[in-house]
């Protein structure tokens, strides 16, 4: 290339993007596209890889086919080149979105050579009427973006991206670009060979971001801990990333009622509140974003201070890309995953009923992000272990290096691995390995007649959880390594080969055990309830509600329940606020009838100098339930209660108790349209008088017992007893 080009690309790359310089492989890869040869680009998030082929895009004759797998992702990317030009029509997007109106003007200014980059979704790609049109076109070239995307072993395999070769061929040759943020070794061959370019130049850029620390935590208690490290990075910049979008909206909602500004952000939302919830992110109008795997791709904002992971990944890939959008711009970046093997169980029952081939792919990933987190092994060392790279030394910026496990000589273990996998000769994964050291005669290994084998056996003081562990750090040492064309078969390495007859030392260090880790799905919605009661205060309450009972003429259970009086001598809730978060207290409650017993609580607590349970941080959400909104809208429209319970399949005790727990937060319901048809007036009287004036308790079982079962049962009694607590306490 002569010196006239060299000028010309660093003067394109000041003039379109105001960089001085350009960064890692960029002026490598962007010389090879020029030069006309097929390349695939390996590249972490943050790398640069957009201006890999917007830059020669813009120098080379004709248009450049960018194809790309998410909508919002293109929007972005046009709107970033437009930016950079003083002609909109320099990059167009086609996809679902537009109308026959946009779609003919883009059209228009592709024939008329203005537009230098062309948007694609593999979808519209395969359209007959695109293919033909694209037919008419000079294309510079093709750029896939996302191309792990074509890969079955990707993290987000779309199967229509299998067929963009065959569709590039019908439309003109012209060179290939495959570009990706996460590919393992068996990724990159997928691709290359399934676009048909196993001879592309290849550039591949290290995986190590020394800025980002990486962590595993038990997944207990997820959202008091994630709620306390936001609030104890006050204003930073979050994404947080959650499997279901149950999970997201839940978690959004509890984040906002704690007062940390946040949104939530998943496909299931139409496209204008995803949109405006992400600008607001990008705008710093929120701090954090709580997402499925939906959010992310292509979303520059290089100031995201931390990443953190609710459910671990499906996979490593998809861990490694998520975690990546932490500290782009090379300062802080914390990555948090909370770990439990009850969600990787889980994630395997979601595989059942996909073909087989799918759900072994599935399981093998997910083999692989266990292995991860149980591990105690250096983080990074582990990850580009995984993307076939290997890290000297350690990163001294993860859990696993700041607070080390004990290690212990491993060397007779590795042997031992390595002469077993010799013995099958190369043809079993890690856990039929692990089956045969430790002597298990397993159906498998019995089929193979393995039991016969002289190392059968030879490892059985260990389990195979240790026998998988020194599989993977033998793994990391490069003694043995993993079959790319049959993902997961253990192939030993010509190093592994040589250490059997020269053996040195290496540390080995046991994995974590996570067995008791999981989160409830009970204390997700709220405070963890620590169980102790504090006995003295629990009875100085019971004095107050009684005093206050006697001012106001109502029985005390109208004002609050011993349940709830129980549970404020478990919290110490000094707020109206935090009174609202005790069981049976909702806001019309604490407001009513609060202000005097917080003040006891605060004066009880600062006299004692009780330090309280940390749990009260966490309020939890108002219950916005569907079924609750549904009892409370249909009451107000006055129907039938037979009918409520026969529109949610529920028998009428459930509702009863349904509306009872409604009641008793302190929301008022009035129910008169409905007793009046099953109780007339006189009756409803006695009863009403009985709680107002006799009940020392709410039991319906003594209610019954002064009424007469003969006169009334057991329905007629909590109906009215309902009517009574709604009136009288709400």
């Amino acid at each position: 290339m002569s010196v006239k080009t060299e000028i010309s690309l660093s003067e394109v790359l000041k003039k379109h993007f105001g960089f001085t310089s350009f960064k890692g492989n960029q002026e490598l890869i962007i010389r090879n596209v020029m030069a006309g040869n097929d390349t695939f680009v390996l590249m972490p998030t943050g790398g640069g890889k957009s201006l890999c082929y917007q830059l020669p895009a813009l120098i080379l004759e004709g248009t450049a086919i960018i194809i790309s797998p998410l909508i919002a992702l293109m929007k972005n990317q046009v709107d970033s080149m437009r930016s950079f030009s003083e002609d909109d029509g320099v990059a167009h997007f086609l996809n679902s979105s537009l109308n026959k109106a946009s779609i003919t003007k883009v059209k228009n200014d592709i024939l008329e050579g203005r537009t230098k980059l062309l948007y694609i979704a593999p979808e519209s790609l395969t359209k007959e009427d695109n293919i033909q049109f694209l037919k008419q076109v000079k294309i510079s070239f093709y750029a896939i973006d996302e191309a792990h995307c074509i890969s079955e072993w990707g993290h987000d395999f779309r199967p229509e991206y299998r067929r963009i070769r065959p569709i590039i061929n019908d439309i003109g040759f012209a060179p290939t670009i495959a570009l990706t943020a996460t590919a393992t070794p068996k990724v990159q061959h997928d691709i290359q060979k399934n676009l048909g370019m196993l001879e592309a130049h290849v550039f591949k850029s290290s995986f190590r971001r020394s800025n980002l620390y990486y962590e595993i935590r038990p997944k207990k208690n997820v959202t008091k801990e994630i709620i306390k490290y936001i609030k104890n990075n006050h204003g930073k910049s979050g994404i947080i990333y959650c499997l279901s979008r149950k999970k997201v909206e839940e978690l959004a909602e509890t984040l906002k009622v704690n007062g940390i500004k946040a949104l939530p952000y998943h496909a299931g939302l139409d496209s204008t509140t995803r949109s405006t919830n992400q600008d607001k992110f990008l705008l710093e109008e929120v701090d954090v974003i709580v997402a499925t795997i939906a959010f992310g791709m292509g979303i520059d904002k290089p100031d995201v201070r931390f990443v953190i992971h609710y459910d671990i990944p499906k996979s490593l890939e998809g861990y490694y890309q998520e975690t990546g959008r932490a500290g782009r711009d090379g300062g802080e970046g914390k990555c948090i995953a909370f770990y439990s093997y009850k969600d990787i169980q889980k994630l395997e029952k979601f595989m059942q009923g996909k073909p087989i081939a799918e759900q072994e792919i599935g399981k093998q990933l997910l083999l692989e992000t266990v292995a991860y987190a149980e591990s105690s092994v250096c983080r990074p060392k582990q990850l580009l272990n995984y993307f076939g790279e290997e890290m000297k030394g350690t990163c001294d910026n993860c859990d696993n290096c700041l607070h080390p496990k004990i290690n212990f000589e491993g060397s007779e273990y590795i042997i031992k691995v390595i002469q077993t996998i010799v013995a099958v000769k190369e043809k079993f994964k890690a856990d039929h390995i692990a089956g045969i050291l430790t002597g298990i005669k397993s159906s498998a290994v019995k089929s193979y007649n393995h039991h016969m084998l002289d190392v059968f056996g030879s490892g059985q003081e260990k389990d195979e959880k240790f026998w998988n562990m020194v599989i993977r750090q033998a793994l990391i040492a490069r003694l043995i390594q993993k079959d790319i064309e049959n993902y997961g078969l253990l192939k030993v390495d010509p190093k592994g080969l040589e250490y059997i007859q020269n053996p040195y030392s290496i540390m080995l260090s046991e994995d974590h055990d996570y067995a008791d880790t999981d989160e409830t799905e009970e204390n997700l919605a709220g405070p963890e309830r620590p169980g102790t009661v504090d006995e003295e205060l629990f009875n100085i309450l019971k004095s107050l509600r009684k005093k206050i009972s006697k001012q106001l003429n109502l029985p005390p259970f109208v004002i609050f329940q011993d349940p709830s009086l129980e549970d404020m001598a478990i919290q110490y809730p000094v707020s109206i606020e935090e009174l609202q978060s005790i069981t049976g207290v909702g806001a019309g409650k604490a407001k009513r009838y609060g202000k005097e017993f917080v003040e006891l609580i605060k004066n009880y607590v600062d006299e004692k100098e009780i330090i309280r349970p940390q749990d009260m941080v966490v309020k939890s959400v108002v219950n916005k339930s569907g079924l609750k909104v549904y009892i409370i809208q249909s009451i107000d429209r006055k129907m039938d209660l037979e009918d409520i319970a026969s529109a949610k399949n529920l028998d009428m005790s459930y509702l009863l108790d349904e509306i009872e727990a409604i009641v008793n937060s302190g929301t008022r319901l009035n129910l008169d349209y409905y007793i009046n048809n099953i109780l007339d007036k006189d009756h409803q009287q006695e009863i009403f008088d009985y709680f107002r004036e006799e009940a020392e308790t709410e039991s319906l079982e003594a209610a019954l017992k002064e009424l007469g079962e003969d006169n009334y049962n057991e329905e007629e009694i909590r109906l009215m007893r309902i009517k009574f607590m709604s009136e009288m306490g709400n």
